[in-house]
């Protein structure tokens, strides 16, 4: 399913001179690194996200410096250098000339001499970023998500396969994957502790996480691009929506659950509660999963101040309930009661010690297949609510949905979809092939019959 989809945003053109690497690069990607090699670490999204990224890498590889950094801004640059700083007075080591500035500055990034790429930008152009990084030989840490449209999901898991060729180290975002807790409690799912599963349920209701500004806040002589790219989380092309974007978790472990199987279809529903000049996402979502035994997961999520808030997972089997995110640590209720009771970590420390541990013992890791599975089950939901009607995973399969075009530039003029109305909005599938024409038949001769 990947190959219509690989020209999307340009890509061959976009990234040419990322893509052409050295054998001593593909060599070292794919080689032990030594106890005393240095690690060079390069952070594609300055951010609160990006720069949280690069704080934990560099808290889980003792020999590894951060060397070069890029965003659209060069502001985002300077503050994220000065607050790890503090930290990593003697490890972040971005001179002038590796600070890269711009929506093209991740090609400048990875073709910097870099070893591993933390990629925290927008997810909007995670897909582009994942292939540059992979066509050049590098361990990535990639944020969740991993693509906001199903052209990007096809990229994305292109960039994913290309990595395993490669015997490159590609870690998720999925944080929770890497929490200890959360991690005996599925086990205790899969292995069949509490039966056979009959339900899962799994809210993520919270405030808004970047409001839209009002019109008025915009510059005069802004562009729409920049405007929309410093206000990311509010258009569907850059985030994905809400429950792409920070919902998706909970999606993540419905998946975790269902045993990384991808569900048969999707029904839901959503809107937008707070009025907003600008932006088209909604702040609320149900989706309802079904799984070809029969089985339905439920996901909920709300961004609206002052609901209650709610992050929680109900996984009921026939002998028993896992719950987590009631009483602070997972537990089991049912004919083998359970509590986790051992040592926790950060998760997130925790994800980057996996990634550089990989690295220096030269066993990659690949996240790849769960992520993408994740990742396309939410915007599966989305979809479902978007369009209010029922989307099956073959059809997402297919779907050539392209959320922004392949050229965009930093002062160009854009304007996104509008503010989805489920009955109204369409899923977009590709218009089924024409009929062939039988050849035309000579005088006195039968028509061609069509091969079946």
């Amino acid at each position: 399913m990947t190959t219509p989809f690989m020209n999307r945003r340009q890509f061959s053109q976009a990234t040419g001179s990322a893509a052409i690497i050295t054998a001593a690069t593909t060599l070292r990607a794919q080689q032990k690194a030594d106890s005393q090699e240095t690690l060079r670490i390069g952070l594609v999204g300055c951010g609160g996200r990006g720069t949280g990224a690069a704080a934990q890498a560099l808290g889980a590889e003792y020999n590894g410096k951060l060397v070069a950094m890029a965003d659209v801004e060069a502001g985002q640059i300077e503050k994220s250098i000065a607050s790890l700083s503090q930290k990593f007075p003697d490890r972040v080591d971005v001179k002038p000339d590796k600070q890269f500035v711009g929506l093209d500055s991740y090609k400048q990034l990875i073709d910097s001499g870099v070893d591993v790429v933390l990629l925290a930008s927008p997810p909007g152009f995670r897909p582009v970023h994942l292939m540059a990084a992979v066509d050049a030989g590098k361990h990535i840490f990639s944020e969740k998500p991993m693509a906001v449209d199903t052209i990007g999901y096809h990229l994305a898991m292109a960039a994913v396969n290309k990595a395993k060729e490669k015997k490159l180290s590609v870690v998720a975002g999925f944080c929770w994957r890497y929490s200890i807790s959360r991690g005996e409690a599925f086990k205790r799912v899969l292995d069949g502790q509490i039966g056979r599963l009959a339900s899962v349920y799994s809210t993520y209701h919270t405030g808004p996480v970047k409001p839209m500004p009002p019109a008025s806040a915009r510059p005069p002589g802004m562009s729409d691009v920049e405007w929309q790219v410093r206000n990311w989380y509010n258009f569907s092309w850059l985030s994905g929506d809400s429950l792409v974007e920070q919902a998706v978790h909970s999606v993540d472990k419905i998946c975790w659950a269902m045993g990384d199987k991808p569900p048969m279809s999707c029904i839901g529903t959503g809107g937008r509660q707070i009025p907003a000049e600008d932006g088209n996402i909604f702040d609320h979502f149900h989706a309802a999963y079904e799984w070809e035994n029969g089985l339905v997961c439920n996901m909920a999520s709300r961004q609206i101040k002052g609901c209650q808030g709610h992050n929680q997972d109900i996984i009921r089997g026939e002998k028993g309930v896992l719950v987590i995110g009631k009483g602070g640590v997972p537990f089991i209720d049912g004919e083998k009661r359970w509590r986790y009771k051992g040592e926790e970590k950060n998760m997130y420390d925790l994800e980057h010690e996996a990634l550089f541990q990989s690295i220096r013992k030269g066993e990659a890791i690949n996240d790849g297949d769960r992520m993408m599975l994740s990742t396309l089950v939410a915007i599966m939901g989305r979809e479902a609510a978007y369009t209010g009607q029922l989307i099956t995973w073959d059809q997402m399969l297919a779907c050539a949905q392209d959320l922004a075009p392949d050229d965009l530039k930093w002062g160009d003029s854009f304007t996104p979809s509008a503010m989805p109305m489920p009955g109204i909005t369409k899923f977009l599938l590709p218009e089924p092939p024409k009929p062939e024409e039988a050849p035309a038949s000579k005088e006195g001769e039968k028509p061609a019959q069509k091969k079946a």
